[in-house]
């Protein structure tokens, strides 16, 4: 059978891959530039069944798609800096209640309503730390068009396992660029489907009593079982405690299910990494011209790989340590003050052999603006 190849939109490729991963039920208010996923989801949607509403902003957006999940459907909204701040409280009720749901933010300058069609790689520590108290959170992210489609199916797959929101940090550039894309046939990509709970009606059920493997089944709200949802600490029934051993036991629940499996959820592209004097790491949009600076910069000899990272939270220390241990020079390419960078120098050995090549200007960075910077290191004799 010959494969469906498409020349479109990494927005474009979102909803497709969304489609993919078996989305049916979309909420969302339109914000540039990520616009584009709600509107060809308005049309997409309804022809195979699914849902898709336009709620009056962000705040109502997700609210809409953490009850539809909750009823047993795979969910997705997308916004981007604005309407991601608006959602942030609602983002730490799906954490507490553990509602598996993707939420698409596609980065613009900020803060405020700062450069609404320019690019940016500034809401990294937002979708870290954006909602408030002790909690983890997944983040992906990719810089090429196949990327983007298996990364949101990613992005599906690991919302239904450990039952968490996840965000795809995409931005202005891979959002709207044009590229090739082949979709993958059905069947092709495993699918993680909604693990249901096997207690049956007029059984006791415990909402929030994980599996030995750490996995909590789900029965679809307005079932057969009755069961209490709070953005409350709250017992394996679902009603609120204000028992320390419950709380406490609540929240390393909810970190460890992630923090624990940080390895199995960390994604990366390796380039020329095993003789690397100096190693670029990067991701989204930036990832491409640190790529382009790689590739053209061992033509002429120099010994220089790329590290790109697809997952940004939780940050995969573990990689960024082992493979930058032999290198001299470490340069953090990114579209924001250094947010990445901070975390690349906790997990060195050496992080005073770690630099920031970087705009935050709403100007995409290229490779130009990389290479002035490694000259600037090799200036210095580093």
């Amino acid at each position: 059978m010959s494969k469906t190849i498409k020349f479109i939109q990494g927005n474009e490729v979102c909803v497709e891959a969304a489609l993919y991963a078996g989305l049916n039920f979309f909420a969302g208010y339109p914000i540039t530039p990520s616009t584009e996923i709600a509107e060809l989801l308005s049309s997409r949607l309804p022809r195979i069944g699914g849902k898709f509403i336009q709620m009056e902003d962000e705040i109502a957006s997700i609210c809409a798609i953490i009850g539809a999940s909750l009823t047993g459907n795979k969910v997705m909204t997308a916004t981007s800096g604005p309407g991601f701040s608006l959602m942030q409280e609602a983002l730490g009720y799906a954490v507490m209640a553990e509602i598996p749901s993707v939420i698409v933010n596609v980065q613009r300058g900020g803060p405020s309503t700062g450069l609404p069609t320019h690019v940016s790689q500034g809401d990294v520590n937002q979708a870290r730390w954006g909602t408030h108290g002790d909690h983890a959170i997944i983040t992906l992210t990719a810089s090429n068009h196949q990327d983007v489609f298996a990364i949101t199916v990613d992005a599906f797959n690991l919302a239904e396992t450990y039952r968490t929101p996840v965000i795809l940090l995409f931005d202005e550039v891979v959002g709207h660029m044009r590229e090739r894309l082949v979709i993958p046939e059905k069947g092709e990509m495993a699918l993680v489907e909604r693990l249901r709970t096997a207690v049956k009606s007029g059984v006791d059920y415990h909402p929030y009593l994980p599996r030995e493997d750490g996995r909590l089944p789900m029965s679809d709200f307005g079932g057969v079982h009755r069961y209490n949802v709070t953005g409350l600490a709250h017992d394996m029934w679902g009603f609120p405690s204000g028992n320390p051993q419950v709380v406490h036991g609540l929240m390393r629940h909810l970190i460890d299910k992630i923090q624990n499996n940080a390895a199995e959820i960390a994604r990366t592209r390796e380039y020329y990494l095993e003789d690397a004097d100096c190693i670029l790491i990067s991701y989204g949009s930036s990832a491409r011209s640190s790529l382009h600076v790689v590739e053209n910069g061992r033509k002429r000899g120099e010994r220089l790989g790329l590290l790109e990272l697809q997952t940004l939270w939780p940050f995969p220390a573990h990689i960024v340590r082992e493979r930058c241990r032999r290198a001299q020079t470490i340069v953090v390419v990114e579209m924001n003050m250094g947010q990445v960078l901070e975390q690349v120098k906790l997990a060195v050995d050496r992080p005073e052999r770690v630099f920031l090549a970087n705009r935050m200007d709403g100007v995409f960075i290229n490779p130009t603006d990389i290479r002035n910077v490694l000259r600037l290191i090799q200036g210095r004799g580093i």
